[in-house]
């Protein structure tokens, strides 16, 4: 089973060695890793290119940098140039835990018939990533809970390449909360088979990426109602906040495992 992973960047130059070098260490024999970068001014090309260099021998590496509208048209573009079964995500300011997570995941995959394997994560300080801020337990999946504003933790969601292309890859159109939207319409299908690896750390993210940063609260806000009233939801504010009490007790040490 190949798994196709994507990073999507502009202008990290500080932190996307540290992502790719992640990708790199991972043990499992068969990943395709794909570099969308949208055509960075701050030298991140260059640390690519470096960077690139030393992959390991039995994996295949894509690279483009070129314009593009932002990092959903990019996340699609990497979607399209997959060739494994499975699709999986390491933003650049993010790292894969450790060095056996794919061959967990692919495990999981084989044993469960899923199509969509979640995990837990940790969210780290931006400047110190051994500062643990945030513990995120994903919880047993249930429809129910989604109709309540439960999401897994989008970068753990490692999804098969045919059923995304059956359901539909990320809507442009949201420019911060494309990956709930794509979440919800996936998880609220009949059809879907999800699995989740319980007490499995699979990813460190950085405080500040799109979601975390303060000036986009009011964003995110406003495109997460109008998702939710688009995907038939009656009470698309209750469900915003329903969303966000999901994610209170994540700070109270991770103890919570709904």
């Amino acid at each position: 089973m190949r798994v196709s992973i994507i990073t999507v960047c502009y202008n990290r130059a500080s932190t996307i060695d540290q992502s790719i070098r992640s990708v790199f260490k991972q043990d499992y024999p068969d990943i395709e890793y794909i570099i969308v970068d949208g055509n960075s001014s701050d030298g991140t090309q260059n640390v690519i290119e470096r960077a690139i260099k030393g992959a390991p021998r039995n994996f295949v590496v894509k690279y483009v940098s070129e314009r593009d509208s932002g990092m959903y048209e990019a996340l699609n573009k990497g979607v399209a140039m997959a060739t494994g079964e499975v699709v999986a995500l390491c933003h650049s300011d993010d790292t894969i835990f450790d060095n056996h997570v794919v061959a967990d995941y692919v495990k999981c995959f084989e044993e469960t018939g899923a199509d969509m394997v979640y995990a837990d994560g940790l969210f780290v300080d931006a400047d110190d990533p051994s500062k643990v801020i945030r513990h995120w337990i994903g919880g047993n999946y249930s429809k129910w809970k989604v109709r309540h504003g439960w999401l897994p933790l989008h970068p753990t969601c490692y999804i098969k390449r045919d059923f995304m292309q059956k359901a539909g890859l990320y809507d442009t159109k949201y420019k911060i909360a494309a990956d709930s939207e794509l979440l919800v319409r996936y998880l609220k299908m009949d059809t879907i088979k999800v699995s989740y690896m319980k007490r499995r750390n699979t990813v460190l993210m950085r405080m500040g990426g799109l979601s975390t940063d303060n000036t986009k609260r009011k964003m995110m806000w406003d495109e997460d109602i109008d998702l939710y009233t688009r995907h038939g939801f009656k009470l698309p504010t209750l469900m915003k906040m329903e969303k966000i009490m999901w994610k209170i007790p994540q700070f109270i040490l991770g103890l919570f495992n709904a």
